[in-house]
């Protein structure tokens, strides 16, 4: 039997360089390995997966609980169905998640001689296919900024991109490949981002705590977080839904 969890949290809010921009802690259930966040409309919930944990998590965003589904695989990406539940990646199958039965039904699995490959972060495409990530050279991140990991578009077409074990979020344009703004977080590893809020205006990341030894662990007491990121002077777009 599949496990079902629910918690509630109380938020914490952090200081930035701009006084416009204000982040908050607003799951404070650690993620071993947070990503994939995806905003819900009609819940007022952000959904998203903790991939080392095997769990599809959803957090609410008027009663601030968290509530999460146990799988039998990691699990890479979670996106919405537009019949309703959601379409996940785990292990190598793709899989139908009904969010109150709890009922996993795959669809197809995929290279099942290679047991130790798996889907990693995948979206669905404005014509409601479901594609696992294949990433593509459009800005080449400075040091600091370490390694490049899930991301996001906003309204103007601008790149937002999780630097994980950078400890920010920074947007590109991917016409010139240019930097345009960071925005630094309270943990090192930031792992994805969305937008989502009833007008889109709010940015949603994760984070990780597995990969982090106990002596850095006990210095980022916010790692596996998932913060809210408001001001940021821009707002996001709908998900884009599952057609099946």
């Amino acid at each position: 039997m599949r496990a079902f969890h629910k918690i509630c949290y109380q938020h914490s809010s952090f200081q930035t360089m701009s006084s416009s921009i204000k982040i908050e802690s607003v799951v404070k259930e650690k993620n071993r390995m947070g990503e994939c966040p995806v905003w819900e409309e009609k819940e007022s919930a952000l959904v998203y997966v903790d991939i080392n944990s095997q769990k599809v998590c959803r957090w609410s965003s008027l009663t601030n609980e968290v509530q999460s589904v146990s799988v039998d695989s990691r699990v890479g990406s979670v996106a919405l169905r537009q019949c309703g539940g959601y379409i996940i990646s785990l292990g190598t199958r793709f899989a139908f998640l009904n969010w109150d039965t709890k009922a996993v039904t795959t669809i197809v699995e995929l290279e099942q001689d290679k047991p130790n490959n798996r889907f990693n972060d995948g979206k669905v495409d404005p014509k409601g296919r479901f594609f696992a990530a294949c990433p593509r050279l459009v800005y080449h991140l400075e040091k600091e900024e370490q390694m490049p990991d899930g991301m996001c578009i906003d309204a103007e077409g601008k790149l937002w991109v999780a630097c994980i074990d950078g400890g920010r979020v920074i947007r590109i344009d991917p016409e010139t490949g240019k930097r345009i703004q960071t925005v630094r977080l309270p943990t090192p590893r930031i792992t994805s981002c969305c937008f989502g809020g009833k007008d889109y205006s709010e940015m949603y990341v994760t984070s990780a705590y597995d990969g982090l030894d106990e002596t850095t662990l006990a210095k980022e007491p916010h790692a596996g977080e998932i913060f809210k990121i408001t001001g940021l002077g821009v707002k996001g777009i709908p998900q884009n839904f599952y057609a099946a």
